[in-house]
């Protein structure tokens, strides 16, 4: 059987989009499932925040959307975080302009996915803070888009670009692209303008907005600079209480 896969994506940097990746990867790990995170980023915060150094990689997501290595063979292991990773690194910077020239450029990482998806329960693909080819390569390849994003007035413009590209994927490259759903993160329950953004996401959204909410969390913030994920950090912080809350919500089970 398949994994299921799920881009984590939204254009505007920030809003704990890798954070989320890295965390949720965790998160389903620790439930017993085989998961895959890939870094799309190239400035490869998910991959340092997993425990891998991207400096010395030779084989990353770069070389696999060239088409210069099997996808298995840029396969690591998370120690600290439990799941597998394709890494990142600023080498991937350059993927943008030499995939323009390649056949086939939007759908390089869903062919390459396909060797290994039946060896996962879950792929997470961790998107960069852009509408590019590489997010659209993510989009393109995924059943499904998770879009973390602060509770602030920028954020809702934001989001209407990212609905809208989300929209053309659908319609010329992934037709049964869907999303998954809105999460709330660095979240201020006394800010008054986040309770109003919120509010405001449920009432348009409604049960496309995760009923898990992740707070704003010092510990979380601290994790990456150790190479391990928040959840497994400091398992009783707010953040890793939030995001086995989140786990769980994807599994559907009771959150």
């Amino acid at each position: 059987m398949a994994a299921r896969i799920l881009a984590i994506a939204n254009q505007k940097g920030g809003v704990g989009k890798t954070t989320t990746s890295i965390n949720l990867a965790s998160g389903l790990s620790n439930a017993g499932l085989r998961v895959l995170l890939i870094d799309l980023d190239p400035q490869g915060n998910a991959t340092m925040g997993s425990g891998i150094d991207k400096r010395p990689l030779h084989t990353s997501v770069y070389e696999v959307l060239l088409g210069d290595t099997k996808i298995r063979n840029a396969l690591h292991r998370s120690e600290s975080g439990g799941f597998d990773l394709i890494p990142a690194n600023r080498e991937l910077a350059g993927a943008e302009v030499e995939l323009v020239d390649l056949s086939g450029r939007e759908d390089r990482l869903k062919e390459a996915l396909a060797e290994i998806d039946s060896e996962y329960d879950y792929i997470l693909i961790d998107c960069p803070p852009a509408l590019n080819l590489l997010t659209v390569n993510g989009l393109t390849a995924a059943h499904a888009v998770m879009i973390p994003m602060q509770c602030e007035y920028y954020a809702l413009e934001g989001l209407t670009d990212l609905v809208e590209t989300i929209k053309k994927v659908r319609n010329h490259l992934n037709p049964t692209l869907e999303i998954e759903g809105l999460l709330r993160t660095m979240y201020d329950a006394r800010n008054t303008l986040s309770q109003q953004v919120s509010d405001q996401l449920r009432k348009h959204f409604g049960n496309k907005v995760y009923r898990t909410i992740i707070p704003r969390n010092v510990r979380l913030a601290e994790a990456p600079s150790h190479g391990v994920p928040g959840i497994r950090f400091d398992k009783q912080s707010k953040g890793a209480i939030a995001y086995k809350a989140l786990a769980d919500e994807v599994l559907g089970k009771p959150v």
